[in-house]
């Protein structure tokens, strides 16, 4: 068998191999952005607004400039010569997208500290830059600001009516997007159909709450005069360029980094003022300058998520088969437009899930409201579209006296149709299409794990001791691999390593170890002597970040593409060097060699290193380069679909209003796997946010629009105690969009939690008619189910 035979047998791709970073950052040797020592930094604080909205009236910061230690203390007045913040690349419209659908996108720059006035409680006003982090703190209660308080919206349904008061004077109301969507003739099919069911369900608002909070440090060097960032973010390119915009810098001057990160999940993969503040203080000042988020600014200041209302309404035939889908989403933005249609289409064109339905019509609307704005995370619109479509199809098995598994199973579209066209159009503006997917199997799956029949059997014998059983099912699925394109470069050092540098930082995902299984096999290399970075500007000045599930396909595959070029270099030069044709070498395990038993073979460290002196390159024929580099930008031609069915069996208690999850059952469908043990984790990750976002995790504000859970007291964040154990199981179908058949699955674990454990509830509250039509399950709302009713006897 020839070494290719070899190297397919024995290839990195598909291994459980443990992840290589982790040694580090378990004996605590992470270094994150508060771990980095600016010798001579300073520390930033930031006033943050008492007020949802309000007119700021004056801002005396005298007895604040002079406090000990006290460095700097700005206002909006001092930095209102930069440009205010908009998140561009997001609030960025596909001109197919707009072609085709027209939608409304309003921009609402962001002042970097307000000046006139604040819109949402937290809202940075000032900012103290002092010796150290307690100095500024100090220095902060002497800022005496007179505020004159303005009307306060909080519900986005309230804030779309004509005597509601603007947000944003210019605008002409609280309408941030607005996109409507439809397919065939819907009218038609919901007045011929046999039934219709017409629900309203909430999804909560909630938030990442990752465990490292946002930090941003910056420092000036004092001989190139370049500017080096180092933040958390999750989006190191977007980043520099805004950095280089609002500063008034030529972009190749600034040098982000992204450090080690403990946790994204999309809140850190957006633009924040504070990330743009911290670089100007410390152009300004000739001195590093650190901040770094508190609990409380995180969970009031930092990006929300899920809020949406959906009005939806299905259309069946007599045998239960989809003929039409009515939904109106409602979106509350926050105070500001920070990512534009981002959530709202993501909600929109992952509605139909996996099923076939001929007619659609689908309006979303984004509204502007004194809260803390909302932008993506883990999941990105797609929980919340999810939580909609799913329960009302158990809504519709119920009117129709079908089981929930097997209405879903009549309309679920099979592998034979992939690719299937939707009749949508997707996110990048074209036509929305499932690459492929086999949805039945998933669901047969799940269906099988969960055992449904001795659940049915269980509940016939009635609730014991008051607890009722019930099970669920959701299933869902996930366009992945958003482009424009991702980077890779490949470098053989005179050592022999091979250096891989993506433009996809990792906040947990293990790219230092999945993207070096792929570098590993396309090489053929062993995977010990790759060492990757991602998310330096410098090491890749091209690259978009790890948001949407888009790591693995476009960095995975640009890191595949980089590598098999470089194989084909190495070969080449191997060739040179033993005088063979490179048609009769081959390299595996880091060594080229002829396919003649007894033939020449020379070495990866041996070649790289073959200059006669150091730093003497060596002759070249004018035809052959000898830098042993290769870079490429992937650039997908559409989405990956991935895909997944959840089953639930859960027991609640009427006494208490507790629910216990006996049985969380995941059939997911990522294409091909590269690393099963990751994959596993991040699925296992995502439902355990999932779970926390169904049964626990609540943002709740006031009518004065003063968030009421503004700690971890309040904000019940799930512990591992919390999370049971999963029964997983996988199928794989190869996605035809890339040349590894790979498909995202970070985000997967998240996206149907929610939906499931309401229809489990759902299902155990049958005896007393109760209907879930919003999360999060806590014991008080699902007493607050029960109550109407009367207990059986």
């Amino acid at each position: 068998m020839s070494r290719d035979g070899d190297q397919q047998d024995n290839r990195w791709i598909g291994r459980a191999v443990p992840r290589v970073e982790d040694d580090r950052l378990l004996r605590g040797n992470g270094r994150y952005v508060d771990d980095i020592a600016l010798p001579s930094g300073v520390e930033a604080a930031f006033l943050r607004s008492p007020h949802a909205h309000a007119r700021i009236e004056s801002i005396d910061v005298k007895a604040a400039s002079e406090a000990p230690g006290v460095v700097a203390v700005w206002t909006g007045e001092d930095v209102a010569g930069l440009p205010p913040m908009l998140n561009k690349e997001e609030l960025r419209t596909p001109p197919g997208l707009a072609a085709l659908l027209d939608p409304t996108v309003r921009m609402t720059p962001m002042p970097l500290l307000a000046g006139g006035t604040v819109l949402y409680v937290g809202q940075p006003v000032a900012l103290v830059l002092a010796e150290n982090r307690y100095l500024a703190e100090d220095a902060l209660e002497l800022i005496n600001v007179r505020y004159a308080p303005l009307p306060v919206l909080v519900d986005p349904e309230e804030a779309l009516t004509a005597q509601a008061p603007l947000l944003h004077d210019d605008l002409p109301d609280n309408t941030a997007v607005a996109v409507h969507a439809r397919v065939g003739d819907p009218d038609a099919a919901f007045a011929s159909a046999h039934t219709v069911v017409s629900e309203r369900f909430e999804a909560h608002r909630y938030v990442a709450s990752p465990i490292e909070t946002r930090a941003v440090s910056a420092r000036v060097d004092p001989y190139s005069d370049r500017l080096t960032v180092w933040s958390g973010t999750q989006t190191p390119h977007r980043l520099r360029e805004a950095i280089a915009h609002t500063l008034g810098l030529p972009a190749d001057t600034v040098h982000v980094i992204a450090a080690d990160v403990g946790g994204g999940f999309g809140q850190k993969g957006i633009l924040y003022v504070e990330e743009l503040l911290v670089p100007y203080a410390a152009l300004l000042l000739g001195r590093p300058v650190l901040w770094r988020e508190d609990r409380n600014e995180n969970l009031t200041a930092s990006s929300h998520a899920r809020e949406q209302i959906h009005l939806i309404e299905l259309a069946a035939d007599v045998d239960g088969h989809l003929v039409g889908v009515r939904d109106r989403i409602t979106v509350n933005f926050g105070a500001y437009n920070m990512t534009g249609l981002v959530v709202p289409y993501n909600s929109l064109c992952h509605l139909l899930g996996p099923y076939r339905v001929p007619h659609v019509d689908i309006d979303v609307i984004g509204v502007l409201t004194n809260t803390t704005f909302a932008t993506p995370y883990r999941g990105a619109g797609r929980p919340e579209t999810v939580f909609a479509m799913e329960r009302a199809m158990d809504r519709l098995a119920s009117e129709l006296g079908i089981a929930p598994e097997e209405l879903r199973a009549r309309n679920l579209i099979g592998p034979d149709e992939m690719p299937y066209a939707t009749g949508l159009v997707d996110r990048s503006g074209s036509p929305q299409s499932y690459d492929s997917g086999d949805f039945p199997e998933l669901l047969r799956r799940a269906v099988a794990k969960a055992d449904v029949e001795r659940v049915r059997a269980r509940q016939r014998e009635g609730g014991r001791d008051g607890r009722h059983l019930g099970i669920g099912f959701a299933m869902y699925i996930e366009a992945t691999g958003l482009g424009p394109f991702e980077t890779a470069r490949v470098d053989i050092a005179p050592t022999g390593r091979v250096r891989l540098a993506i433009g996809a930082p990792s906040q947990g995902q293990g790219h230092r170890t999945s993207m070096a299984q792929i570098a590993a096999d396309a090489i053929g290399v062993p995977i010990d002597v790759i060492d990757v970075t991602g998310g330096d500007t410098e090491a890749t000045p091209f690259g978009v970040g790890t948001i949407a599930s888009r790591a693995l396909v476009n960095a995975g595959n640009a890191t595949h593409r980089a590598g098999r070029l470089i194989r084909e270099k190495i070969i080449d030069a191997a060739a040179r060097r033993l005088d063979v044709p490179a048609g009769s070498l081959d390299l595996s395990d880091g060594v080229v060699a002829s396919e003649e038993p007894a033939g020449p073979s020379i070495d990866l460290a041996e070649l790289a290193g073959r200059a006669a002196l150091p730093g003497t390159p060596e002759p070249t024929d004018g035809q052959h380069g000898t830098e042993l580099s290769e870079t490429v930008h992937f650039r997908p031609p559409g989405f990956a679909v991935a895909s997944g069915a959840h089953a639930a069996v859960v027991e609640v208690d009427e006494h208490t209003g507790e629910v216990e999850i006996l049985h969380y059952v995941v059939v997911h469908d990522a294409g091909v796997i590269v690393n099963p043990m990751i994959a596993e984790g991040q699925v296992t990750g995502g439902i355990a946010q999932g779970i926390g976002g169904a049964l626990y995790e609540e943002m709740v504000y006031g009518a004065d629009g003063q968030p009421r859970t503004g700690t971890y007291m309040d904000y019940l964040v799930p512990t591992s105690s919390e999370i049971p154990d999963l029964d997983l199981d996988e199928i794989h179908t190869p996605s035809p969009m890339n040349d590894l058949g790979v498909k995202g699955l970070g985000e997967g674990g998240a996206i149907a939690p929610q939906a499931v454990l309401a229809n489990a509830v759902e299902d155990a509250l049958r005896p007393f008619g109760a209907v879930v039509r919003r999360g999060p399950l806590s014991p008080s709302r699902v007493r607050d189910l029960i109550r109407p009713s009367v207990t059986p006897g």
